[in-house]
């Protein structure tokens, strides 16, 4: 038998993360020697002997291994469900949201109009919004893939553990060297309005794809380089005691856009301290879904309801990107404040 090329169509895929766990998942195949999937055309490219089975039965096998995570195949480009009537539930929870944002605002436990000075109140809500994203889904991915490894040999809670702290003291320890890396940089009054316009930009791209209404915004994403990343997703494989303490450590390096934008503005603490706890409250922010995705395989890009989650997620994320591009213009004087909360 010979290995031959297969060109399926990807179904489920939001961002960058997604791109890198499918072709992690379908490359531990032993009958597979390469996989390439696509995010801007939603194809994937599987190279592999597959023996006398016909597409139908590949994409079948395939399936199986990718509907965990929420990916399907086919032969045939699927119409795209984009579920409008999820907006009925996700406007007003987006707009109650926001309320509780302005409550919180006005006492000045959050700053999510200001990026030049968010609080760590601020970067705890940013990583519970992060948490109910399509990027963060996939590291919960991560960690059920990683989680029935140890299962199956009847230990479940302290490889949970391990990972949880691991994420936690690495998001800790890397904010603190990006913003002691900061401390050489002076932000001058252009700098801090070309911060805040290109974090607000990123807010922008990520809350239009949560909305999953725009495939051409998908790749405009940005993400951490794919060799770092795939890395990342390659440590999930190894069956070792110290195995999901380092898939903790390395979730810092995947490509959920959430986490660089908050990585970005660390840069601009400089201070190893101040970035430290940016990033740690970040990391306690995405915790609870995380350990509930951990120990009770919950999963929200499975659930019945993803879409509502996805859609009110992207909805409060344009709002605060579209208050930091104008709070930007403002810092330079092209507009008078339009936000007094």
């Amino acid at each position: 038998m010979e290995n031959k090329k297969y060109t399926f169509h990807i179904n489920g895929m939001h961002c960058n993360a997604c791109v890198l766990m499918t072709e992690s998942e379908l490359k531990e195949l032993p009958n597979i020697t390469n996989v390439k999937s696509n995010l801007k055309n939603n194809l994937v490219e599987v190279v592999g002997d597959f023996g006398d089975k016909n597409q139908e039965q590949i994409i079948e096998e395939l399936s199986h291994i990718l509907k965990p995570h929420g990916y399907t195949l086919s032969l045939e480009k699927q119409k795209s469900n984009k579920n409008y009537s999820d907006f009925q539930i996700a406007i007003p929870v987006a707009l109650l949201f926001i309320a509780l944002f302005i409550i919180l605002q006005k006492v000045g436990l959050v700053n999510l109009i200001n990026t030049s000075k968010i609080t760590y109140g601020t970067s705890f809500i940013v990583g519970i919004i992060a948490s109910l994203s399509t990027c963060m889904a996939v590291v919960g991915g991560l960690v059920l893939s990683m989680s029935a490894t140890f299962a199956r040999e009847g230990d479940k809670v302290k490889p949970q553990i391990l990972f949880h702290g691991g994420r936690i003291i690495s998001f800790f320890f890397f904010g603190g060297i990006i913003g002691a890396l900061g401390s050489v940089f002076t932000l001058n009054t252009n700098a801090t309005f070309g911060l805040g316009l290109f974090i607000g930009l990123v807010m922008l791209i990520m809350g239009v794809n949560l909305l999953d209404i725009f495939d051409s915004t998908k790749i405009a994403q940005i993400s951490m380089p794919k060799f770092i990343s795939k890395k990342a997703f390659n440590l999930s494989k190894l069956n070792h005691t110290l195995t999901p303490l380092l898939v903790g450590i390395a979730t810092f390096f995947l490509p959920c856009g959430f986490t660089q934008s908050m990585q970005i503005y660390t840069l601009s603490t400089g201070s190893f301290l101040k970035g430290g706890f940016t990033m740690l409250a970040f990391a306690l922010g995405t915790l609870p879904i995380l350990a509930l995705v951990s120990f009770s395989s919950f999963s929200i890009k499975n659930n019945k309801n993803s879409g509502i989650f996805f859609k009110t997620a992207g909805i409060i994320v344009i709002l605060f990107a579209i208050m930091n591009i104008l709070n930007s213009l403002v810092v330079i004087g092209l507009i008078k404040p339009i936000f007094n909360f």
